[in-house]
């Protein structure tokens, strides 16, 4: 197909960026807001349940969810590091909330709060390549991560004589989708600057992206011991987040082994990625706290634990994440923000 060739004046580029990026973000700020007003009835459950849960387990709770963004920052840390470039770990923690944030806010199995990250990592300075391999290994690595996670979820499912032909077909679907997205990423890469369909030319913000990705280097990709770090460290913010599950259910006075919550983790994150949903609500407290009773949980506690566990992952880091998502747009100018 032909593509289209339009020329801007200096500056209006610039300025077409700026106003996408405005809009962008007032997408996500507004369907996390809308999300919040929605369930308002789950914020007030959630601060209930904060008062009858052990103190000193909410904050191992509140611990383990601060390493999951960790955990997303030093991804990207060992990739632009392994390719010469470098940012501090700090702001890379902040641009991990808001990348999660909008990942809940939004969720698009995870790309829009990628296409977030390596437009404001560009803006800071980052070398496109970089930013753009960046995007791809954390998207290889987090899907191999959770692939392997969902294969030992249903591992312990059968082991447990709790693995119906529905779970196996629907953890066989993700590992599809798992599939399916870091192939996709590769491809775009391997098709380069060649010519783009009329309509992806005129959708700037997408031309821009796939243009990015383009110039990921090839060296970077086919590191296969940096390709395994960014899996691994991946693959524990999903652990954390099973963790804080587990603790959770300690919180309110009914533990239970941590197989029981890596299970139930695992399988409504898989729910939340094959059934996108505003905030991932509904699909995510359905899921686990399903599978919390399929493998034995008493139905009070598994909804109770199901609840204080999205308060840790959702509500807590709502304001802090509109914050931070509200800056993003400041990053580099002038050298701000990126220090």
């Amino acid at each position: 197909m032909a593509t289209v060739a339009r020329s801007y004046a200096p500056d209006e580029a610039p300025r077409r960026r700026a106003d996408w990026q405005r809009w962008a973000l007032a997408l996500v700020l507004v369907a996390a807001i809308v999300g919040a007003a929605l369930h308002f009835g789950d914020l007030k459950q959630f601060a209930l349940l904060l008062r009858r849960a052990h103190p000193a387990w909410l904050l191992a709770a509140a611990a383990l969810q601060v390493l999951t963004y960790a955990f997303v920052a030093a991804g990207w840390y060992v990739i632009l590091d392994a390719g010469g470039s470098h940012l501090k770990l700090r702001k890379l923690f902040n641009l991990a909330l808001a990348k999660l944030f909008t990942d809940q806010a939004v969720p698009t199995a995870g790309v829009g709060g990628n296409v977030l990250m390596v437009d404001r990592l560009i803006a800071c300075g980052i070398p496109r390549g970089h930013a753009a391999a960046a995007l791809i290994l954390s998207m290889i690595g987090y899907y191999a991560g959770f692939a392997l996670l969902g294969l030992g979820a249903l591992a312990l499912l059968w082991w447990a004589g709790k693995a119906s032909w529905l779970l196996v077909g629907t953890i066989g679907l993700f590992l599809l989708v798992a599939f399916a997205i870091p192939a996709l990423a590769l491809w775009l890469r391997r098709r380069g600057r060649k010519p783009m369909p009329r309509w992806v030319a005129r959708i700037g913000p997408l031309r821009r992206t796939l243009e990015t990705v383009a110039e990921a280097p090839s060296d970077l990709l086919k590191d296969m011991k940096l390709l395994l770090k960014v899996a691994v460290l991946n693959a524990l913010v999903l652990v954390a987040d099973a963790a804080t599950l587990w603790v959770c259910l300690f919180a309110l006075g009914t533990p239970d082994d941590f197989a029981t919550a890596y299970v139930a983790m695992i399988i409504a994150q898989i729910a939340v990625t094959l059934g996108p949903v505003p905030l991932g609500l509904g699909a995510f407290e359905g899921a686990c706290a399903g599978m919390l009773r399929l493998l034995g949980v008493g139905f009070e506690p598994a909804i109770a634990a199901t609840l204080l566990l999205r308060g840790f992952t959702l509500w807590l880091p709502l304001v802090p994440g509109l914050f931070i998502t509200r800056r993003l747009r400041k990053w580099g100018e002038d050298g701000s923000g990126c220090g």
